[in-house]
C-alpha cells in the first residue's frame, strides 16, 4: 500500500500541474522560484517541491529544459504524455522527443540521427512506427529546405519560416499575388502622399469668342472681388495653405479650396474662360510639415477592407515587407514627421494619375511608377553600341558609317555621301 508520503506527493502533484497550466501556455518556462510562487507547496518547502517535480517529470507531464544557465520546466498536456508512455522502446521515444522539441519548424531526418548518435536503421524504424501511428508526418512544401526530408508533429501547423508565409503557395513564390498587392499598395501611397491637381495651361492672345481673359498689367488678383462673387463660389483662390491646414481634411480651406481633393479631381465645373480640353491632371508634392502620409498600419487596414487576399491573413509585418520592396525599388520613400513614420511616392510630378489597374486594361505591359531618369549617354546609340570598342575612323566600324545614328535620328536612309563611302570601302 502507498504510504502517507506518497499520497501527499500525488495530491501536490495534481495541484501543481493544474496551477502551471492556469498560469501559462505550453511554451512558458517555469523556474524553481516561479513554481514556489504559485503557493501550492506549503512553507515554500524546496525538498517537497523537488519530489513533486520529479514525479511530474516521470509521468511526462513536465519537461525539463534550460533558460540560460537556470533549470526550468514547461508543462505537457495529458494526451501528449500518454503518447510517451505508449512507445514500444526508448529509441522511438527519443526520436519523438527530438521531433517534438523542433516544434513548428520541423527537423531533418539526418539531424535526428546526428543529434541522438543513433544508427540509421533504428531512426528509420522509429520514424516508420511514429508515422504509422499518426504521431508525426513529413513536412510538405518546405521553402527553407526543399530538398530535405523534414518531419513535424502531426497536430502542428508548419511555421511561416518553413512554408514561406503568405507569399508562397504550394512551396512556390506566388509572384502574381505579390505583384498585385504591390501595385495596390503603391497606388494607395501615391494618392495619399501627393496632391492631384488639374493644370490648365495659360493661352495667350486676345479676341472674343470665349478666349482667355487678359491678365492685368499691374497687380495680381487674389480671390474674387466681393461685388462679383456668386453665391457658393470659392473665395479662397490664391490663398496659400499651410501644411497643417492641408493635413486637416476638415479645414474650411480644404473644404472650399478651388483645387481638387488629393484623390479625385474637383467636381466644381471649370470657369467659362477656361478650356477643359487643355486641362491636365498632375500629382504635386505636398508641402513640408504635412502630417498625414500613410503608415503601414493604414495600408494594412486598406488591404483588409479591400478583401483582395481571399482567405490569406496578412499582418502588419507582411505589409511592411511589401513597402520595403517599394522603398528598395526607389518608388516610395519613408518620411517621419513629429514621430509619425509614413511613406510618400518619389518624383510625384512624373507619376501617372491613373491607377495601375485602369492602365493595364488598355496596356497589359504597362509598368507602374515614374519613368526612369533619362541619361543622355544611354539615349545616344554610342551608350548601347555592341561594337563600341572597335569603332574608329578608318576601321571596320566608324562614326561616319554608323547604321544606328540614322535610325536614332529618324532618317530611314543614310545620306548619299555616306552611302558612297560605305560602297567604296
Amino acid at each position: 500500500m502507498p504510504g502517507d508520503n506518497d499520497i501527499k506527493i500525488d495530491v501536490f502533484k495534481d495541484l501543481l500541474y493544474d496551477a502551471v497550466r492556469e498560469h501559462g501556455s505550453e511554451s512558458r518556462l517555469f523556474t524553481q522560484s516561479d513554481l514556489l510562487d504559485l503557493n501550492v507547496i506549503p512553507d515554500r518547502d524546496v525538498l517537497l517541491l523537488v519530489k513533486v517535480v520529479q514525479a511530474l517529470t516521470a509521468d511526462k507531464l513536465l519537461v525539463a529544459t534550460r533558460e540560460g544557465s537556470t533549470l526550468a520546466w514547461r508543462w505537457r498536456s495529458r494526451e501528449e504524455a500518454k503518447k510517451y508512455t505508449s512507445f514500444p522502446n526508448d529509441e522511438t521515444m527519443l526520436v519523438y522527443t527530438v521531433i517534438d522539441e523542433a516544434g513548428r519548424d520541423g527537423i531533418w531526418n539526418r539531424t535526428i540521427k546526428n543529434k541522438l548518435k543513433m544508427h540509421e536503421s533504428l531512426v528509420k524504424n522509429a520514424i516508420k512506427y511514429l508515422e504509422t501511428k499518426g504521431f508525426i508526418e513529413p513536412m510538405k512544401n518546405n521553402v527553407e529546405h526543399p530538398n530535405k526530408k523534414m518531419y513535424i508533429k502531426a497536430n502542428l501547423k508548419p511555421s511561416e519560416r518553413a512554408t514561406g508565409g503568405p507569399w508562397f503557395t504550394d512551396g512556390e513564390l506566388d509572384t502574381a499575388f505579390v505583384e498585385e498587392l504591390q501595385e495596390l499598395v503603391f497606388d494607395y501611397i501615391k494618392t495619399k502622399s501627393a496632391y492631384l491637381s488639374t493644370h490648365i495651361p495659360m493661352s495667350g492672345g486676345g479676341g472674343g469668342g470665349g478666349g482667355a481673359t487678359r491678365a492685368p498689367k499691374k497687380g495680381v488678383i487674389r480671390g474674387a472681388a466681393p461685388s462679383t462673387t456668386a453665391p457658393g463660389e470659392d473665395t479662397t483662390r490664391g490663398t496659400k495653405r499651410s501644411a497643417t491646414e492641408i493635413s486637416n481634411d476638415s479645414s474650411p480651406i480644404m473644404q472650399n479650396s478651388a483645387l481638387p481633393p488629393r484623390s479625385a479631381p474637383s467636381a466644381t465645373p471649370a470657369p467659362a474662360h477656361t478650356s477643359s480640353r487643355n486641362a491636365r491632371k498632375v500629382f504635386l508634392p505636398l508641402p513640408a510639415g504635412y502630417k498625414q502620409y500613410p503608415t503601414v498600419t493604414e495600408i494594412a487596414q486598406l488591404i483588409d477592407r479591400a478583401g483582395v487576399t481571399n482567405n490569406t491573413t496578412l499582418s502588419e509585418a507582411d505589409i511592411q515587407q511589401l513597402v520595403d520592396v517599394l522603398v528598395f525599388d526607389g518608388r516610395v520613400e519613408p518620411i517621419k514627421v513629429n514621430g509619425r513614420k509614413g511613406y510618400r511616392v518619389t518624383r510625384a510630378v512624373k507619376q501617372d494619375t491613373q491607377s495601375f489597374s485602369k492602365r493595364r486594361e488598355t496596356n497589359p505591359d504597362c509598368v507602374s511608377g515614374a519613368p526612369p531618369i533619362p541619361n543622355g549617354l544611354m539615349e545616344a546609340p554610342c551608350g548601347r553600341c555592341p561594337v563600341f570598342d572597335i569603332c574608329v575612323e578608318g576601321g571596320p566600324v566608324s562614326p561616319s558609317t554608323c547604321i544606328y545614328f540614322p535610325r536614332w535620328l529618324g532618317i530611314e536612309q543614310a545620306p548619299p555621301a555616306v552611302s558612297k563611302e560605305v560602297t567604296a570601302s
